[in-house]
């Protein structure tokens, strides 16, 4: 037998020896745990790749495949693709014109719709369809102003007679029928197989139409007409001497001078409340055009109305007389808006605005 001295020295080496290898060990074994993680995270990085990649090729298939079924439908020819277009063109047309709801619209649209029928068969499809796409934006430019300067036109008679134009137009409901109602510009782009810009456009013209259209609708059931043929006025509302007392008064409507026994017209269609004498007027007519609105006509020579009676504008009701409190033959012409007066001179020539509008 043979004896070994492990001094303290050789024991420190052999520990030492023995640490090395298991910080070896342990070095190798946490490399080899990461090469792992890293592999499985780019393998999870290389899978998400593939399948963008794969859905963007199965995207433009979809679209391939889409432009496929639209050529297949047009015959497998750019020709026939121009003829869908033009009908396009031709349906986008007639919407706007069932929508225009105004006198005049056709005539300031018709410019706009002849260059869309006038392509020639000769023209090659690509032609044809820059053609077309010409006219859709004169159409668009076409209606889009007639139907705003109308609008403005009608807001602003509104206003002359002191009226509020919103309160006119429809609340709790759209106008314009689908086009207005499709609130989203791609939704109606849908609907009419246009691109979203168009579709604005389209929205925008066929909201001015509608408004226009609300307005001159309300504008015929106000008293916007002429009382009587005669133009000339004398005494305007307000504060005027009373050509009586020499004194200041107040004046609460507008006279017209005229021959006596000249037609007297009614300014808006109503239901005539009241006819006869009344203090100070002589011979008077009164007509309730509804929504707060009334009528009086005085100093008549003759009544051609009984109470009750249903009446429309522009309808004979009396005769120019000089009748009561009154220095010579004329009207006395008052309106009245929810029980109180109101300047007769601002609906008169909101009236000429209105029909400027309609012209």
């Amino acid at each position: 037998m043979r004896g070994f001295v492990l001094t303290t020295e050789k024991q420190l080496m052999a520990a030492a020896g023995v640490a090395a290898v298991a910080l070896w060990m342990g070095v190798s074994t946490a490399a080899m745990v990461v090469d792992l993680i890293s592999a499985s995270g780019s393998d999870r990085e290389l899978a998400r790749m593939q399948a963008k990649s794969e859905r963007l090729v199965a995207d433009r298939e979809a679209r391939l495949n889409s432009a496929v079924a639209q050529l297949n439908a047009a015959n497998g020819s750019s020709a026939g693709l121009a003829d869908t277009v033009e009908k396009r063109h031709a349906a986008l047309a007639m919407l706007l014109t069932d929508i225009k709801g105004a006198p005049g619209a056709a005539d300031a649209l018709a410019p706009a719709l002849k260059p869309a029928s006038h392509a020639s068969a000769a023209m090659t499809p690509a032609r044809r369809i820059e053609l077309v796409e010409a006219s859709q934006e004169r159409l668009i430019d076409a209606a889009d102003n007639f139907a705003k300067g109308r609008a403005d036109r009608l807001r602003l008679a509104f206003r002359l007679a002191g009226l509020t134009p919103s309160s006119f137009l429809p609340k709790g409901q759209a106008l314009g029928g689908p086009l207005i109602e499709a609130k989203d510009p791609r939704a109606l782009a849908a609907v009419l197989d246009v691109d979203e810009g168009f579709a604005e456009r389209i929205q925008r013209a066929a909201t001015s139409l509608s408004e226009a259209k609300a307005l001159s609708d309300a504008a015929t059931k106000l008293p916007f007409a002429k009382p009587t043929s005669d133009i000339d006025k004398s005494s305007g509302f307000g504060v005027r001497f009373d050509p009586f007392t020499g004194r200041p008064a107040f004046h609460s409507g507008l006279d017209f001078v005229g021959g006596f026994g000249s037609p007297i017209y009614s300014t808006a269609p109503g239901v005539v409340s009241f006819t006869g004498v009344r203090s100070g007027y002589g011979n008077t007519i009164e007509i309730d055009h509804g929504a707060g609105f009334k009528t009086r006509y005085a100093h008549l020579s003759a009544i051609g109305v009984s109470v009750g009676q249903k009446v429309a504008v522009g309808q004979r009701i009396g005769a120019l007389g000089n009748t009561g409190r009154s220095t010579g033959p004329h009207l006395h012409y008052e309106v009245w808006v929810n029980g109180r007066a109101q300047n007769p001179d601002r609906f008169v020539r909101a009236g000429d605005y209105v029909q400027q509008a309609d012209d």
